[in-house]
């Protein structure tokens, strides 16, 4: 049912007794580079260079932000006079969409943003985090037919951009024209990703001074389709193939990072902070893109499901719209954050691409089922971005609309699912048994990971909070059904 099962959760790499691999051999640094640039709906075109979008649609033009090349060792800070605005440990950008079209907390507190004066330009080479041009497995070729022209838009140098309008539903309802305007205004833009990718190209460069056969990949919603104008960005340092322990060693290499973060860093890097996790990270925000950041070391299980994640965004044109509004909704109700005992973004995405593969006619499949060669969780980590290019559209004969589905996600979990005795799986499609086990067990909360099996909502540990999470998704339900309104839910920013 589900190859290599026995292999879920453990990195792509050899046991240190083996013969020693070529992993990092295979990623020169000098290796021509790429980033995801589809940019559906609204960016038509991007130069990198001088950072113009061009914004097509009824939504307002976004002003674009030039994205300066930087180099970390060099230069100082020039305030200017735009605006980021801050709400708890989310940072909320509001200086690139008009206030009549963007949904967000009332009373946001704005600081100033940052640039470098010195700019250093970047080689091409050296910008991206995976590799162009890579061989495809030969695991992957008896899978995919040549002709199948893929869903999911490819990794490409954003320069060389050869991209295709993506087509969204036809929205022939209030509440589905809603949904649609909301995640038009909110989706992530193409200059937002490049700001993120030039602070990983200079913190990679300053992390090999540490650790020179290291990687830094940007993972998460930033690459996955899922992102907003007003994510966070997610690192995940690889400092070696063999797994790492996180309660020590993990521990250790990010210490050392937050201290070239306080010291040498410090006039870019701001409130570098180690968080002693179950998965530790080191939180900090780049004053150079203000963008606020969490890095890992080697948990490459995220790198893995960054681009499952990306093929459900792009195999079916309800989902995007679908998920971004769900996290709107949940970070509005004060229930999308794990640090504070709520739902994760990640949490909250798994949950709506289960809801849409139980529907009575499924609006998406197992992925992992269906294409095991692709996500398979022992494939090397520089193959993974290229698994999903050759996977086809998805065609379901559902046609419900996105208001339908949005009603429809609310009452699933508000008085279908069985929070006591089953399990979130995308993994299996369905809504399985609890395991007996310690993860499992009394958690109010279960939602499998993908790929390591691991519990993605064990943050929800307390009865108060996950009370509180039903509330909102029972309450919704009711009004949306009454009112078929999303301003009722989740209001205009007066």
């Amino acid at each position: 049912m589900f190859p290599n099962s026995s292999n879920l959760g453990r990195p792509p790499f050899p046991p240190k007794h083996h013969q020693r691999s070529n992993f990092f051999s295979k990623l020169p640094a000098n290796m021509p580079p790429t980033v995801i640039t589809h940019q559906p709906v609204t960016d038509v075109q991007f130069n990198f260079h001088d950072g113009t979008s061009l914004l097509s649609g009824n939504l307002a033009t976004i002003p674009a932000v030039t994205p300066q090349p930087t180099s970390y060792g060099s230069g100082g800070l020039v305030h200017t006079s735009g605006r980021t605005s801050f709400r708890g440990r989310k940072r909320q950008s509001e200086q690139y969409v008009a206030d009549d079209v963007k949904r967000q907390r009332f009373h946001s507190h704005h600081s100033k943003t940052t640039v470098v004066s010195q700019a250093v330009p970047l080689p091409k080479k050296h910008r991206y985090s995976f590799p162009i041009g890579s061989v495809r497995s030969p695991s992957l070729s008896a899978s995919y037919k040549p002709e199948l022209t893929g869903c999911v838009p490819p990794l490409q140098d954003s320069l060389l951009q050869d991209t295709a309008e993506t087509t969204f539903p036809v929205a022939k309802d209030k509440l589905s024209q809603q949904v649609l305007e909301l995640f038009q205004a909110c989706q992530q833009q193409t200059c937002d990703l490049n700001r993120k990718e030039l602070c990983r190209t200079e913190l990679q460069r300053e992390i090999q001074q540490i650790f020179p056969q290291s990687r830094l990949f940007l993972v998460g919603s930033s690459l996955n389709g899922f992102g907003t104008r007003s994510s966070d960005g997610d690192l995940c340092l690889v400092i070696k193939e063999e797994p790492v322990n996180q309660k020590t060693e993990a521990r250790h290499i990010l210490g050392l990072v937050q201290k070239l973060f306080s010291t040498k860093l410090s006039a870019y890097i701001e409130r570098p902070r180690l968080i002693r996790a179950k998965v530790p990270i080191v939180k900090f925000r780049d004053k150079v893109s203000c963008v606020e950041f969490d890095l890992n070391v080697n948990n490459v299980v995220g790198i893995r499901n960054t681009f499952l994640l990306r093929t459900y965004a792009y195999i079916e044109n309800r989902v995007r719209p679908l998920v971004v509004v769900v996290k709107k909704w949940a970070s509005f109700h004060d229930i999308n954050d794990a640090s504070r005992g709520t739902l994760s973004s990640y949490s909250l995405v798994l949950m709506v691409l289960h809801y849409l593969q139980t529907l009575p006619e499924p609006i998406l499949p197992s992925l992992q089922k269906n294409y095991p060669e692709a996500f398979d969780s022992t494939m090397q980590l520089h193959l993974v971005h290229q698994a999903p290019c050759a996977i086809p559209p998805y065609t379901s004969k559902n046609g419900s609309s996105l208001g339908d589905l949005l009603i429809g996600f609310f009452k699933y979990y508000a008085t279908e699912f069985d929070w006591s005795h089953q399990m979130i799986s995308v993994r299996e499609a369905k809504a399985i048994p609890r395991p007996d086990g310690i993860e499992w067990r009394n958690k109010f909360i279960c939602v499998e990971e993908p790929f390591d099996g691991t519990n993605t909502a064990r943050a929800v540990h307390e009865k108060q909070k996950f009370d509180i999470i039903k509330g909102e998704f029972l309450k919704t339900w009711h009004v949306l059904e009454d009112k078929k309104d999303l301003n009722c839910v989740l209001p205009l920013r007066a």
